[in-house]
């Protein structure tokens, strides 16, 4: 008997919890949590997106190069449209009535119950305008967006631009929606979770006409949106539209970089193309333009995706590995007699005094002291073998960061090639190498390939006496946040810096030695530049000008590539201008003495004439 009313006491104090659990549950719903009841009033509220302010841009100087501009998108829910005057609407957005059906059908495969965009980017005036009507049209509301506008039509490659996200990119980031905004390249792209900030929301109530009747219990479900970082970059604006204007016309890059920091001043890739024409409306259109009609590629980067054969630039690091395994000094001279012959093998030269020393060798910049200078090398009985040495004098070389990506905050570098050990028993069937059969590497042709950043850091290597930090575009992040640590880490090279004054001093004589310098041109009033011409070899059409310098001798402000493709020789396109940036950007002004070669390399235009030899 008692076990019979104990089990009913157990029995009644089950329900009465259940009971009690069950009213705590109803209380909290109805009472405690109102995301029932703010789902049952979805009927009469609106949930808008507040979209952050994305992040400024800035130059090294506070120049501002990036703001952002309002617009609208006109947004659509399919469930909460009811039939209205499609031509009155089409009128007031002015877009054709089929192509308001074909968004319609878009939005409802889309989803039938979540907002997607309609109609992209009206102007203020346009939204001024379908304010006033849009009560007519339920279903139908506008979303302020903003656009990327620039004062200074410059720099696109560096700044990049922004596009719809995909699929894949809402797939792999919640915080994208349909019809949201990206970087697609340059800062716009390294940046992005930067330069985004955070989204917001405000629910406003509306009435059967849609329109808002004023915030939905007084913004308690509201989130206040957090603004992007401004950014400062390393650029300076006004050098870089000089090289711009310098390189109009023509096909190639410049790269120019501080050498104590590795910071980007100036980075042109031509021909380029004005940052506002993917913005906006007509982006589509202007980028299938520049991408499918235009045979020059303007989008394509070639400071960072083009890899050329850095021709006799590339003299200074063979120079520099000889003397570091002691097969040359800076006495040591060597015969040439128009070029480098060994039996029938012949590698030509230009008319010059023979011989030479390691300095002379550099302003007259032959062939033959660095065909004997790698053979030296590659051959030195301590390394037993030309397959040893040769991976010795590779490993010299990529310490210099040539023949991998260097690891810049910038997208699409690509890492050049070194060609390896492996590449050329391959190419030659063979198992031990013999120096003939990579002797072309020597002077910067062959197989070697460099990227423009790549030839700029290796300059800036050489005006440090043997050290380089990463390149890099953006110097702090914010208020609070600077560079990233990567870019302060010193990357030495395996020279030793004892050996790099006779090198610089033969680039000094390039540009100040007189007869048989190559690199006159480039010269400066008052600045000591050392800097070195390059004629890259090109079989079917006309050779590239290349030159490089760092300016002035002592700590220097500036390191620089210039690469003109069909150029013929450095001396005619790389060292003028060179020359003329580094006096742009140490004194802020071209000299009188000057401004006939400045008119001439404006004036210029390598891309219009014939490319025949």
């Amino acid at each position: 008997m008692n076990n019979f009313s104990n089990r009913i006491y157990v029995i009644g104090g089950i329900f009465v919890l259940v009971v009690l659990i069950f009213m705590i549950k109803l209380f909290n719903l109805q009472i405690v949590d109102d995301s029932y009841k703010l789902s049952a009033e979805n009927n009469s509220q609106r949930q808008v997106t507040q979209y952050p302010a994305r992040g400024l841009i800035y130059d090294r100087k506070g120049e501002l190069l990036v703001y952002n501009q309002a617009v609208y998108d006109v947004m659509i829910i399919p469930r909460q449209v009811k039939r209205f005057d499609t031509l009155d609407f089409c009128k007031l957005l002015g877009i054709e009535k089929l192509d308001a059906i074909k968004k319609l059908e878009k939005a409802k495969n889309y989803s039938y119950r979540r907002a997607s965009v309609f109609l992209k980017q009206l102007s203020s005036e346009q939204y001024a305008v379908l304010q006033e009507k849009l009560y007519k049209f339920p279903g139908f509301f506008v979303q302020p967006r903003t656009l990327r506008k620039y004062p200074r039509q410059s720099a696109a490659h560096a700044l990049g631009y922004l596009n719809e996200v995909n699929n894949k990119e809402i797939k792999a980031d919640s915080y994208y929606s349909q019809g949201d905004y990206i970087g697609k390249s340059g800062i716009e792209l390294t940046y992005e979770k930067d330069l985004r900030g955070e989204k917001g929301k405000k629910i406003y109530w509306v009435d059967v006409y849609n329109r808002i009747k004023g915030s939905y219990r007084d913004g308690k479900f509201d989130k206040q949106p957090i603004s992007g970082n401004d950014l400062i970059s390393t650029l300076d604006i006004d050098l870089q539209e000089y090289g711009e204007l310098l390189m109009q016309n023509k096909k190639g890059g410049i790269v120019a970089l501080e050498p104590s920091t590795g910071e980007i001043l100036a980075k042109i890739s031509s021909p380029g193309y004005d940052p506002e024409m993917l913005v906006g409306r007509v982006m589509s259109k202007n980028y299938r333009a520049l991408v499918q009609n235009d045979s020059l590629k303007p989008l394509f980067d070639r400071t960072l995706m083009a890899q050329y054969p850095p021709g006799s630039i590339f003299k200074m690091v063979n120079a520099l590995i000889g003397l570091q395994e002691k097969v040359i000094n800076p006495f040591t001279r060597f015969e040439c007699h128009s070029g480098y012959h060994v039996g029938s093998f012949t590698m030509g030269c230009h008319a010059h005094v023979s011989p030479l020393d390691l300095r002379s060798s550099i302003m007259h910049s032959c062939n033959a002291y660095y065909a004997n200078t790698f053979r030296y090398i590659v051959e030195s009985p301590k390394f037993g073998s030309v397959n040893n040495g040769y991976d010795v004098w590779r490993n010299h070389v990529m310490s210099f960061g040539l023949g991998e990506r260097l690891g810049t905050d910038l997208p699409n570098e690509l890492r050049g090639g070194i060609p390896t050990l492996k590449y050329y028993l391959k190419k030659y069937r063979r198992k031990n190498l013999r120096a003939l059969n990579m002797i072309s590497i020597s002077i910067g042709q062959g197989e070697l390939l460099i990227t423009p950043l790549q030839m700029a850091n290796m300059c800036a290597a050489i005006a440090n006496r043997g050290h380089y930090y990463t390149p890099h575009i953006i110097k702090s992040i914010g208020k609070e946040k600077g560079v990233d640590e990567k870019f302060t880490v010193k990357h030495e090279t395996s020279i030793d810096s004892s050996y790099f004054s006779s090198v610089i001093d033969g680039m000094e004589m390039v540009v100040t030695g007189g007869a048989g310098s190559t690199g006159g041109l480039a010269a400066v009033p008052g600045i000591r530049v050392c800097g070195k011409t390059g004629t890259v070899q090109n079989a079917h059409v006309k050779d590239h000008s290349v030159f490089v310098a760092f300016a002035p001798r002592e700590n220097p402000k500036i390191a620089i590539l210039v690469y003109v493709e069909n150029g013929v020789w450095g001396s005619r396109y790389g060292a003028p201008i060179a020359g003329l940036m580094i006096e742009k950007y140490i004194r802020g002004e071209i000299s009188d003495s000057k401004r006939w070669i400045e008119k001439r390399m404006i004036e210029a235009d390598l891309i219009n004439q014939s490319e025949e030899k």
